[in-house]
């Protein structure tokens, strides 16, 4: 038996289509990251990237359990002293609901270069409306 290397010019890149309505957020983040990484194929291998492209719908309906949306907290800091801004999960579902998901779902990606170009293939829309009706995404079930 030899060892299967899969080469960049074999993989087949699918387009996938996830409904987030009334999903819980972190069971559909780590489904997407699994279509993100590719790991669902049998070609898989950790040091190429040959995951799927995946269009996320309807990102404002998401839901969380328990009291998240008043406990769960998003930081960022702008580099000056007293910079540091907390922002709960019920304020950042109503400013951009995608953040919620996309910061959900990179956070389940390898952090290095392979991990950026898998995160640049998922796509995250508000509403029922995406662009990508062209690409004849596949219906995902969860």
């Amino acid at each position: 038996m030899k060892t299967y290397a899969v080469k960049a010019s074999e993989i087949e890149r699918r387009w996938w289509l996830v409904d987030a309505s009334d999903q819980t957020l972190g069971r559909l983040a780590t489904r997407v990251a699994t279509l993100l990484e590719g790991k669902h194929k049998p070609i898989y291998s950790p040091t190429i990237d040959t995951g799927d492209h995946v269009v996320i719908i309807n990102a404002a309906k998401i839901k969380v359990t328990g009291n998240k949306l008043q406990q769960k907290s998003y930081y960022r800091h702008s580099g000056y002293p007293g910079g540091l801004k907390e922002e709960s999960l019920e304020a950042v579902l109503a400013r951009k609901p995608e953040l919620v998901i996309e910061r959900a779902v990179k956070g389940m990606l390898p952090r290095n270069r392979i991990g950026r170009a898998m995160f640049k293939k998922m796509k995250v829309y508000t509403g029922a409306n995406h662009p990508h009706q062209a690409q004849q995404p596949t219906v995902v079930e969860l």
